[in-house]
């Protein structure tokens, strides 16, 4: 199979976790090459995620590089192979490319954590709400692209409601609840649904109230997806040009604990949901 010139997040991040070994290994890419009998430009594409290689290969390079962590090894293997088709994919041609990296990232997360100040949580937004989202964006969207992000979105939020949902935690500052986008009757809609969700065993709710004062980060929306082994984590944030995806490991430490102090600074999931019903009843 030829090298593929536009590969994946998913691609690009197997080829990232195959380099790691290697350079951890104190191999070059030509004395892996040669170890391997491969060319070190082969070694480079798999590394750069062009190039497709099975979950026996993966087997091969890591005991070629002495790795010890068999979990590692195994996530990595049902990784491999040539990149399958995803309902996202019908999206390509109209959605940047790190929004389709995205929903593949979530469609094989294992746990989500999310924190956000100034916005609902994208997964856990109405139709309305996120309409009224898209119509303020800067530079204005066309109503045709603003049809292609809602349906992409609504379609993306599917990964909760699937028959094993992977669990999901959401921190939310409460001025994101009182932010009234698209007017009283979208906002009150919206907070009836995070209610309803709230209620779902795999989702948790927590607010942090004006109350609580100070609080860590800069207010950047942040996602933390887990992945099959904690190397395989991903941290995405919203940025004014995109999606953001980090995964070196200071930086997973980093908003990990970002993360459990949000969450150590909100009310309880009871707390929150009668806080959400509150402020729904309020004019």
């Amino acid at each position: 199979m030829p090298p593929s010139t536009n590969p994946t997040l998913r691609q690009q991040r197997l080829g990232t976790e195959l380099r790691k070994l290697r350079e951890q290994a104190g191999l070059t890419a030509t004395a892996a090459a040669a170890l391997l009998g491969l060319r070190q430009g082969q070694i480079s594409s798999i590394e750069a995620g062009r190039y497709p290689v099975s979950a026996d290969r993966i087997r091969t390079f890591a005991r070629t590089y002495n790795c010890p962590d068999d979990r590692l090894v195994d996530a990595l293997a049902a990784m491999t192979g040539g990149r399958k088709r995803g309902w996202w994919d019908e999206y390509r041609e109209h959605l940047p490319v790190s929004l389709i990296d995205l929903a593949e990232l979530e469609h094989h997360t294992r746990q989500f954590r999310v924190a956000l100040v100034i916005h609902i949580p994208a997964l856990l937004q109405t139709t309305d709400h996120a309409r009224a989202l898209f119509r303020a964006v800067v530079p204005p969207m066309r109503q045709y692209e603003i049809e292609h992000r809602l349906t992409y979105r609504m379609k993306r939020q599917e990964v909760l409601h699937s028959d094993s949902p992977a669990p999901y935690a959401a921190t939310i500052h409460e001025s994101a609840l009182r932010m009234g986008f698209g007017g009283p009757a979208t906002s009150s809609a919206q907070l009836r649904h995070l209610i309803d969700l709230s209620e779902l065993p795999s989702i948790t709710i927590r607010v942090i109230p004006f109350g609580q004062g100070a609080f860590p980060g800069t207010g950047q929306s942040v996602d933390y997806l887990a992945g099959p082994v904690p190397q395989l984590d991903t941290v995405q944030l919203d940025t004014h040009h995109g999606c953001e995806f980090l995964d070196a490991e200071a930086q997973l430490a980093k908003y990990r604990t970002v993360l459990d102090r949000l969450e150590h600074g909100a009310l309880t999931a009871r707390a929150s949901r009668d806080l959400i019903h509150q402020i729904s009843r309020q004019p």
